[in-house]
């Protein structure tokens, strides 16, 4: 490090990237996994906690100890080392990467960097933290409240299987459950999983008060005067057909005759429409129960959102070129009908079907929501 930029450093002081110690202990653990935890960043040993440099004596043997006691973290992780001479005093510099494996826990606990400071995280913390990070997933939960002998929908089954071409051939019905991976035995009982309950269950809404789709119909193209309004909450595939359904029902349609012949022209092309609508149920986020999946026909636009931004990991620039997804277990079922043609191709998809129809390219956003707008040519 340049002497020039450790002095600005000194001046800035401690921040959500820097950390000031003066001795190196046992406390060193908690500032290691609330970097990892967080984007990473740098602790420099050597300065106190008024940014005045006392130097420190480096060794080998202090750098292996530190570089063991971030391998020691659950789950482990490498550090890495500068210095830099200040007036004949030394400074180490530790510098911890951004966890892959979040999250981590020292000895102490579960630590997060906010600000200038290493937060211990409370249960409901370390849990919220672990679903954001992607690692408790809504869909491959086992539900304990849903009793398959009275909650289980067997026509629904039925329907899925001739949907996706598949013959259960001589499978129990539990049996097929848990070769669709939704279900599992335990002892002599069959336990859904909250993936099995969204496509299986008789009233996923018994359980969830995020499994719904509602569709609201706009006289104008503001928020104002509501024309007509449905909720559906069926089970996935049920809320997907009647909510293309509804769209399709509630948008203008252009006839055009040529002879004999009538051509109808909707005012938003279907495929558009569905790939839109099949995105927003099979990647919101379930955890949320702030808001549903919305589905808003206004007199020019259509306006679909879900629950849930880009999933984690993914960045903006990879938007459209890259896949990820929020639940794997609803997508791959899902893929497995005439639904989803292949993972990842819905944006592209949209954007092909919207300007072969000579429409403008539709918008997407994504903050706390995900929101795709889809424009007529009026």
């Amino acid at each position: 490090m340049k002497k020039k930029d450790f002095e600005f450093i000194l001046q800035e002081g401690e921040g959500f990237k820097i950390e000031f110690k003066k001795l190196f202990d046992k406390s060193l653990a908690k500032e290691l996994a609330a970097f990892a935890n967080a984007e990473g960043g740098r602790i420099f040993l050597g300065i106190n906690d008024n940014s005045k440099v006392e130097g420190v004596k480096i060794t080998n043997k202090l750098k292996s100890q530190i570089q063991d006691m971030a391998r020691n973290c659950d789950p482990g992780f490498n550090v890495s080392f500068d210095l830099i001479d200040i007036d004949s005093k030394n400074v180490l510099i530790i510098k911890v990467p951004e966890g892959e494996d979040k999250p981590y826990q020292c000895s102490s606990g579960f630590y997060l960097r906010q600000g200038p400071n290493s937060q211990k995280l409370r249960r409901d913390e370390i849990i919220e933290f672990s679903i954001g990070e992607g690692k408790i997933r809504f869909d491959s939960q086992i539900n304990n409240k849903c009793d398959f002998e009275k909650d289980f929908d067997e026509n629904k089954l039925k329907s899925y299987l001739g949907l996706s071409n598949i013959d259960k051939k001589s499978l129990s019905l539990s049996d097929t459950l848990i070769n669709l991976s939704c279900a599992e035995k335990k002892k002599s009982s069959v336990l859904f999983n909250n993936a099995g309950v969204l496509f299986f269950s008789k009233k996923p809404n018994k359980f969830f008060l995020s499994s719904k789709v509602v569709c609201v119909n706009y006289q104008t193209n503001e928020k104002v005067k509501i024309l007509d309004r449905k909720i559906f909450d069926e089970g996935i595939i049920s809320n997907i057909e009647k909510a293309v359904n509804y769209v399709k029902k509630h948008i203008d349609t252009e006839f055009i005759i040529k002879k004999l012949n009538r051509k109808e022209i909707p005012q938003y092309p279907e495929e558009a429409v569905r790939e839109a609508i099949v995105n927003a149920i099979m990647h919101r986020d379930y955890f949320d129960v702030s808001e549903d999946v919305l589905i808003e026909i206004f007199r020019n636009k259509l306006v679909i959102s879900n629950p849930g931004g880009l999933v984690k990991g993914m960045k903006v620039e990879e938007f459209g070129k890259k896949s990820r997804t929020r639940n794997s277990l609803l997508a791959n079922l899902l893929l497995r009908t005439e639904y989803v043609e292949k993972l990842g191709t819905g944006v592209n998809r949209i954007k092909r079907a919207m300007k072969k129809a000579k429409l403008p390219e539709p918008v997407f956003e994504f903050d706390f929501s995900f929101r795709v707008t889809l424009y007529d040519q009026k």
